[in-house]
């Protein structure tokens, strides 16, 4: 049985590719290096992180890029002996504006790249530039050796319908650049944002499945199909083969941007991208995850699920490949290698020395000093996902911050604008302390701070956070002393995709880790000794 999602917290976007025995799945990982997450498996129930391919700062520099941008919407395929990955590049999300814009015009930067690599562990090429006319590209693979590019179209003219269709151009491997001119094959329906294309060749037909209604509560997967690459596309009697519109009941709601798979037996699995709402406050701190269930092609050619009704399923029947577990993350990382632990990433920047080391002092994870949580260029914060709504995690840091300018600790992240931060500083009326901040996107007041606790100076001290859904709780302790609790319960549910000012970019998810920042620009630094996250059942509390 396979148990959905497979793919926690952050994974959104999905592709899936089969190679032989193996498949994997490529995912969206936007301001967070390295780019693209690979998931791969071998029975389609078990999956392990296998790598990030874009690594280097010739594939991917996203310093500037603003929050919710970066590397949207991976598209991983096989072909010739070679594994070919398209992705975009987002610059600039610009202002929101969808449909009849009414004058006002939405400039944004996207551009579509092609990396290729022979093996899944790479090395993977430097990208080839591809175009920047919208986002979401994808690569099909022709019986004729042809291949062609498909991409949402962008269209930033006032009054402009700003996802104008899907558009497809054929690439040359040889001149490794778009040829002819490109065609809007498919205009997309009522229910609009038409993106996330991905092509299928059967039984005489071209089949084009898209993402449609936005990557909230109303996305859906949308199928149509046609005799022609280029069209024209009938739709599908359904319209929609997946979606959790107007289905409150859902446990697995924003159902949508999604893949197929066929397995060696000719069986169809779908990968897709959903979202598992907070009961009390219907928010989605894990972001958007990946889930993955089979369909069916009926008699009258079109692809549906198993019970006709396109619901998402928390549980679906595996399709009986020979079991294959890999082993389970530890709950707790060292930082005893000289590589960061696989779970951990950072933000934007290709050049990681400048932000963290591992041998600096070993067995710790040395942070430096950089510039604040809101920054987009260098911030020194190491991160992973958070994957369950219960969970704790802890560290213990040894920091000796000379001024209020200077400060670590640990940190619930999900953007600039959006943190809860434990974190140690000094100042020359409370002298070494401890203090929690709050970037709030729902409050009129959009950043909180609690009063000080001072703490003495020269004793590592262990940090903590316990969040129970909604609930976000600190606590420290000093040396083997006992823990302490901040007495403030804090919301983290505005850890989420949902939380913040509307038309604003929040396409991420929850994160916990560790951050240092030095304003003064002397790059104090902080020393983590271990950093241990584990996940629980929800703790009742007074």
């Amino acid at each position: 049985m396979i148990h959905n999602p497979i793919l926690r917290g952050f994974n959104p976007d999905p592709s899936i590719v089969r190679v032989g025995d193996d498949y994997y799945i490529a995912t969206s990982t936007f301001e967070w290096y390295p780019g693209v997450q690979i998931h791969h498996s071998r029975d389609l129930v078990h999956w392990r992180l296998a790598g990030r391919p874009l690594t280097r700062a010739s594939q991917l520099d996203m310093r500037g890029a603003p929050d919710s941008c970066g590397v949207w919407a991976p598209c991983l395929t096989h072909a010739d002996g070679l594994f070919w990955l398209v992705y975009t590049d987002v610059k600039r999300y610009g202002r929101t504006s969808t449909g009849a814009a009414g004058g006002s015009a939405s400039l944004r930067d996207f551009h579509n790249y092609l990396v290729t690599s022979p093996s899944i562990d790479g090395p993977w090429s430097d990208p080839v530039h591809l175009n920047s006319s919208g986002f979401d590209p994808s690569l099909f693979h022709g019986d004729d050796g042809r291949k062609y590019v498909l991409n949402q179209l962008w269209d930033h003219r006032p009054g402009g319908k700003r996802f104008a269709g899907i558009v497809a151009q054929e690439y040359s491997v040889q001149e490794q650049r778009l040829v002819g001119s490109r065609t809007n094959i498919f205009a997309g329906t009522e229910h609009g944002l038409t993106e996330a294309p991905h092509l299928y060749r059967r039984e005489g037909y071209y089949y084009l499945l898209t993402a449609e209604g936005g990557t909230g509560w109303n996305h859906g997967v949308t199928m149509a199909r046609s005799r022609d690459l280029l069209g024209p596309y009938e739709l599908h009697p359904d319209l929609n083969v997946l979606t959790t519109r107007s289905r409150p009941d859902a446990a697995l709601q924003r159902a949508g941007h999604a893949d197929l798979v066929d397995t060696p037996d000719g069986r169809t699995y779908m990968v897709y991208l959903c979202g598992r709402p907070l009961r009390n406050r219907g928010t989605c701190t894990l972001g958007r995850e990946t889930a993955i269930q089979e369909v069916v092609w009926g008699e009258d050619g079109w692809l549906r699920t198993l019970d006709g009704e396109g619901m998402p399923q928390l549980e679906a029947e595996a399709p009986g490949l020979p079991e294959h577990r890999f082993d389970a993350a530890p709950e707790r990382a060292e930082f005893d290698t000289p590589d960061l632990p696989s779970e951990f990433q950072w933000l934007r920047t290709p050049y990681p020395e400048e932000l963290f080391s591992l041998t600096a002092r070993p067995g710790h994870l040395r942070l430096f000093g950089r510039e604040t949580l809101g920054s987009t260029f260098r911030q020194a914060l190491v991160a992973r996902r958070q994957q369950a709504h219960c969970f704790s995690a802890a560290t213990v840091v040894e920091f000796e911050p000379e001024h209020f300018q200077q400060q670590a600790g640990l940190v619930c992240y999900y953007g600039a604008a959006k943190f809860h931060y434990l974190y140690i500083t000094h100042d020359d009326e409370v002298g070494k302390h401890l203090r929690v901040m709050s970037s709030l996107p729902n409050h009129m007041q959009a950043d909180s701070f609690t009063a000080p606790i001072a703490i003495p100076a020269g004793v590592p001290v262990q940090l903590r956070v316990e969040v129970d859904e909604e609930r976000l709780l600190f606590g420290y302790r000093l040396g083997d002393g006992p823990w302490q609790w901040l007495a403030q319960q804090f919301d983290a549910s505005i850890l989420s995709d949902e939380a913040g000012a509307p038309g604003q970019p929040n396409f991420t998810g929850a994160f916990v880790g560790v951050a240092c920042q030095d304003m003064a620009g002397t790059a104090l630094h902080a020393d983590f000794d271990y950093f241990e996250y584990r996940e629980r059942p929800y703790l009742p509390r007074p």
